[in-house]
């Protein structure tokens, strides 16, 4: 799913893992334990990004939380590794599918992508933002219609010919 036009994001720590999110994204994680449907708030956030302003945590940014919602729990893809040594009657087999939460980012800090993408990131500004009104498309001009010159096509390139062999003498 295309990122919403806008700069709000954060990065959040999930299973280990960090993951930079915005409002309206849909991201794997590791296994969550929580059903499909239901909602989660991923409370560790590292960092916020809100526009002009970077809120960096140390370990955590205080007072955000970033919601979500559960979609489903899916299996990642397979993956095998395979060690062999010949001669030495060595033959080493793992593989695996990961266990994984398919989640959908609601909002973070309160802002959903709603808001964020109308360019609302704080409540004091509550009104949407007016757009100014797009200028009328105007028609390209034609283009020039490439004239045919009546010319002898071009010789393909010749290479150079060969060298004679050298004859021995069988003496």
């Amino acid at each position: 799913m295309p990122k919403p036009d806008s700069s709000l994001s954060a990065i959040v720590v999930s299973g280990g893992k960090q993951y930079r999110v915005a409002p309206g994204d849909q991201i794997l994680v590791d296994r969550l334990a929580a059903e499909p449907g239901s909602s989660l708030k991923l409370g560790r956030v590292l960092l916020v990004n809100d526009g002009g302003t970077v809120k960096v945590g140390n370990p955590g940014v205080e007072g955000v939380d970033v919601e979500a919602k559960v979609l489903a729990h899916r299996r990642g893809p397979r993956i095998e590794s395979l060690r062999y040594k010949s001669k030495k009657r060595v033959r080493v087999h793992h593989g695996g599918r990961a266990d994984l939460t398919a989640i959908a980012i609601l909002s973070i800090g309160g802002v959903t992508a709603a808001k964020a993408q109308a360019g609302i990131v704080d409540d004091k500004h509550a009104e949407p933002k007016a757009k100014a009104k797009a200028e009328p498309r105007r028609k390209a001009a034609p283009r020039a219609v490439a004239t045919a010159v009546a010319e002898e096509p071009e010789a393909p390139a010749k290479r150079a010919p060969r060298k004679p062999k050298k004859e021995s003498d069988g003496t």
